[in-house]
């Protein structure tokens, strides 16, 4: 963009300052970059103030006297953990009734044909398909106690939130299957809960379910009832081993000619079996009450109570996966406060579509979406100048955020971030990322990029998926943010890895109302997690910052020592390789008897070519992963970055192998939550290990 072609914007009437301003400057002044200068000149007159924190920012987090070192968030009054931040929601069934009220029966859940806009449910229709659900499994011989569970094995859509509200309505207990478990632990799963009934969306899962069924695998199970439509040999081959398969649509049909009475539950009493994917051995049922969903969401409110808390006119996109407590809690936020949830299409390529059509204000995300769209962003900036011109303007509006100042109609945002908030629907106003680690570069650029309140949650399924939280006013990355007002955080002594809480590092431990009240049927497991004070210990090392932030620098679990002694934490390794531009994935592996570390790499097909012909290498993408100089050059690039950021001589790795093939679920190399299975992957790579291993030298 040359300078000419900014000064269409001056006619803009927010800039009658400016244009008289630019009057008076020499011609030659607003040639090329000069006028850069002109308008940064400008930026800084009449840049907005910043909004009030909600506490000192010096001071996000205070001890708690007589707790061995515990911290608390500020926003407390007192030194007890919030439970509930309104009155009249103390379960997730109040909560729906709360937003049945302040939406005065607005729209709720939303969802789409391919090329068609959304169809709206409002929340009485919800209300009343829910208490049908509801109904129709009393009427099926189940009990509206807290210990029926009923299996949803399904993708984001409708019916998913309509199913849980008629289980909850009844007391019931839901336990979800994820959509891309294999069937061994789907089968663990329904055997383990003592699933009689799972709700299922397509022909497909119905008959895997059966297989199992008929395999004798699974006896437990008796009905199938099925979202999508079906035929007739579905319901006969259920017939033959004793399963009735039944549709969703009969179901309601069922429980409105016997509409039941709700019988709501206790804030003590269970709402959801989550089972967290390991990544080893089976998966696990965390057991998880009303009171701990409902903690960790009022906690939320409290801490955005003043900025961003949602109403009846925001809007959800729904894509994140519902079988987990990420997507769970912010849903259960959105519902208690009468606003719309619009679904995904179910096809992650349809996404950017549905962001168009949908035009969210609330866009919940994972670290691995937030790094593709950095990728690309910088991927289509692909002049000198181009590159230029993202650089300066993501560094004004990073200085905004310093300033707490966030905004999307700045200067910058109509010259060059609009585009990119405008693929996401033009409407976010508030992003929130957890799950994984994110990058501070990649973090804070689209903090600037997007414009909107962006928060980076830290948890996991034990703690009903959030215990720390940015607060807001704080846009600095490199942070987990402060505990949440649900939770007390401390650090405890790992001493064979040399963190010590004296020092402010240690492992993490969280206490109060959001933490899970065990295993399924896992008495030793649950002992491991809880201690007897019930603090729960994450595996997560922390390190709390001088302004009661607190920062995850390692991870307790999947450590392993070198042959020196050396204890090496593969993954805080991983995320610094994964900054590589060429770099798709990193698996990083050492062994007690070898001397250093070597990684698996696989590049990214979308960026290597155009990475490696700049540095004078031409072939496909498959040639480019079989070139040893381009593995050299890749190598060099890692430990360029390793070096950058502080990495130990042996941490960096001192050789790699490329592969061609992205891990993933369907290859058995990530779980569904997309962390590498560790196990699995030293099998997989075995031969290349043991070759890395013989021709490496050091």
């Amino acid at each position: 963009m040359q300078a000419h072609e900014l000064f269409r914007y001056f006619r803009m009437p927010e800039l009658v300052d400016f244009r008289q301003y630019v009057r008076t400057l020499p011609t030659n002044t607003l040639m090329g970059f000069g006028a850069f200068a002109a308008l940064t000149t400008f930026w800084y007159a009449t840049r907005p103030k910043a909004l009030k924190p909600p506490c000192d920012l010096s001071m996000q987090s205070v001890e708690v006297a007589g707790s061995g070192g515990a911290r608390r968030s500020t926003l407390l009054d007192s030194d007890e953990p919030l439970v509930c931040f309104y009155e009249d929601v103390t379960t997730l069934y109040e909560g729906f009734q709360r937003g049945i009220h302040v939406s005065n029966n607005g729209p709720c859940l939303g969802s789409r044909k391919p090329d068609q806009p959304y169809e709206w449910l409002s929340y009485k229709q919800v209300a009343e398909l829910s208490e049908c659900i509801g109904s129709a499994l009393l009427q099926k011989g189940f009990k509206a106690t807290p210990d029926q569970c009923v299996g949803i094995f399904a993708q984001n859509r409708p019916e998913w939130v309509i199913i849980e509200q008629g289980c909850f309505a009844y007391s019931m207990v839901i336990v979800p299957l994820y959509d891309t478990l294999g069937s061994e632990a789907i089968t663990y799963i329904v055997n383990k809960a003592e699933l009689s009934l799972v709700f299922v969306d397509k022909p497909e899962k119905a008959k895997l379910l059966l297989e199992g069924v008929e395999n004798k695998l699974i006896p437990g199970l008796k009905i199938i009832v099925l979202m999508d439509a079906y035929g007739s040999e579905l319901v006969e081959r259920g017939k033959k081993c004793g399963v009735e398969v039944i549709s969703m649509k009969a179901m309601e049909d069922l429980g409105r000619t016997n509409r039941q009475k709700p019988k709501p539950p206790a804030p003590e009493d269970l709402a959801v079996i989550c089972f967290t994917s390991g990544t080893t051995g089976n998966p696990k049922g965390a057991l998880i009450t009303h009171r701990n969903v409902v903690s960790d969401c009022s906690a939320f409110v409290k801490m955005t109570e003043n900025t961003v808390i949602p109403c009846p006119d925001d809007i959800l996109i729904s894509f994140l996966p519902l079988a987990h407590m990420f997507e769970r809690v912010v849903e259960c936020v959105m519902l208690c406060h009468g606003a719309k949830i619009g679904f995904f299409q179910g096809d992650i390529r349809l996404l950017m579509d549905d962001l168009k059509v949908l035009q969210p204000t609330v866009f919940p995300v994972v670290p691995r979406l937030l790094n593709r769209m950095f990728d690309r962003i910088f991927g289509q900036a692909n002049t000198t100048l181009k590159r230029w011109l993202l650089d300066f303007a993501s560094k004004r509006k990073e200085a905004e955020l310093r300033s707490g100042i966030v905004r999307n109609n700045s200067l910058w945002d109509k010259l060059i971030f609009h585009k990119i908030q405008s693929s996401l629907g033009g409407r976010v106003r508030l992003m929130i990322t957890g799950a994984a680690p994110v990058s501070a570069t990649v973090l804070t650029f689209l903090r600037a990029a997007l414009g909107c309140q962006f928060y980076e949650g830290y948890g996991q399924t034990e703690c009903t998926a959030g215990c720390c939280l940015t607060v807001p006013g704080d846009w600095t990355a490199g942070h987990v943010g402060a505990p949440m007002p649900c939770n007390w955080i401390k650090l405890v002594d790992v001493e064979e890895m040399n963190y010590m809480a004296a020092k402010g590092e240690g492992e993490v431990c969280v206490k109060g109302p959001n933490v899970f009240q065990g295993y399924l049927k896992e008495p030793a497991k649950t002992a491991e997690a809880l201690d007897k004070d019930g603090w729960l210990h994450t595996g997560d090392i922390g390190k709390w910052l001088p302004n009661g932030t607190l920062k995850i620098i390692d991870r307790k679990k999947h450590i392993f020592k070198l042959a020196q002694g050396e204890y090496i934490a593969p993954e805080k390794i991983e995320n610094i390789y994964l900054r590589s531009e060429p770099v798709a994935q990193v698996f990083v592996h050492g062994e007690s008897l070898q001397a250093f570390l070597i990684a698996i790499v696989v590049p990214d097909s979308e960026i290597l070519c155009s990475w490696a012909r700049k540095r004078g290498f031409d072939g496909s993408f498959e040639e480019l992963c079989r070139n040893k100089d381009v593995k050299k050059a890749i190598l060099e690039d890692m430990v360029r970055l390793g070096k950058d950021s502080g990495l130990k001589p042996f941490e960096q790795v001192k050789g790699i192998a490329l592969h061609p093939e992205l891990f993933s679920v369907y290859n058995g190399l990530l779980t569904p939550t997309m962390k590498a299975k560790r196990p699995e992957l030293r099998n997989y790579f075995r031969s290349q290990i043991d070759e890395l291993y013989s021709t490496v030298k050091v």
